[in-house]
């Protein structure tokens, strides 16, 4: 069954969607912002059920008071196979730190032509926050392509202490 619920945040009211799991917990498929760029909307066969999102909650408010690094919560996003290998290059960017849309493609095995279908992918992502997509920056240094908004980039990096300097 497809849940949803809302929680605010510093960046706005974030919408959670995931898919409940017969412990009664769940898997989130999507976290979004207002204004996102591609950003989801409720299902229409969706409940609303704030409870099953317990974790994810406590997880993300944790995160926004500093106390959170690393988030562990059971995940459920659709995507093709290659946008899986480039969301997995993303996981797996250290909190505080930053990469290039470059580095990521190089990772990935893809050539040098094939950064702006990473940069697609990376703009698919469906787990905003969760999935840090804000730490990927222009091979310049300039904070690029947020589907969330720069606006939200520039906080979520300042709030990890990677801002690049030269924007800090």
């Amino acid at each position: 069954m497809t849940v949803h619920t809302t929680l605010d945040s510093p960046l706005g009211e974030l919408l959670l969607i995931g898919e409940e799991r017969p412990d009664g917990t769940v898997a989130l498929t999507s976290l979004s912002v207002p204004g996102q760029n591609g950003g989801a909307r409720v299902p229409a066969d969706s409940r609303a059920d704030a409870t099953v999102f317990a974790e994810p909650v406590r997880q993300l408010g944790a995160y926004f008071a500093g106390e959170l690094r690393d988030f562990d919560l059971p995940l459920a996003p659709r995507g093709s196979a290659f946008q899986e290998r480039i969301w997995a290059a993303v996981d797996a960017i250290p909190y505080g730190t930053t990469t290039t849309y470059g580095a990521i493609a190089q990772r990935v095995g893809t050539s040098r032509a094939g950064v702006r279908a990473v940069g697609t992918a990376i703009g698919a992502n469906p787990l905003l926050l969760i999935r840090p997509c804000h730490r990927v920056i222009g091979a310049d240094g300039a904070l690029r392509g947020y589907a969330g908004g720069l606006d939200r980039k520039e906080y979520l990096l300042d709030h990890e202490g990677a801002l690049p300097a030269r924007l800090g």
